[in-house]
């Protein structure tokens, strides 16, 4: 089972891989830039808790507080796509560009 209390799902480990790199790139920036969690978390709105776990690489943080806390720091968040089993026993395939056009429905 995944660490993280809120999380009640297997999750993939090269899912947890990116969460904990997505934590070590918020963390790495934050201290780069000589700001507290406390600093972090009031420039977020968040409880300084959410930062802890962020930079942590808890999976079960809102993907939005992750994202935002990294665009505090001018970060674009870098991980590589996933391949292998997912929770759900599917494959995921590696992101190769931009997605088909959708087919009109008519």
């Amino acid at each position: 089972m995944a660490q993280g209390k809120r999380i009640s799902v297997d999750i993939n480990e090269g899912a947890l891989t990116a969460i904990r790199d997505l934590g070590v790139q918020a963390k790495s920036a934050r201290v780069a830039a000589g700001d507290s969690q406390g600093t972090a978390a009031t420039r977020l709105g968040v409880h300084v808790q959410t930062i802890g776990r962020i930079e942590a690489g808890e999976a079960g943080v809102a993907i939005g507080h992750v994202f935002g806390l990294l665009a505090l720091y001018g970060v674009l968040p870098s991980a590589s796509p996933m391949t292998g089993a997912s929770a759900t026993g599917t494959t995921a395939l590696p992101v190769t560009g931009a997605l088909p056009p959708a087919s009109r429905v008519t």
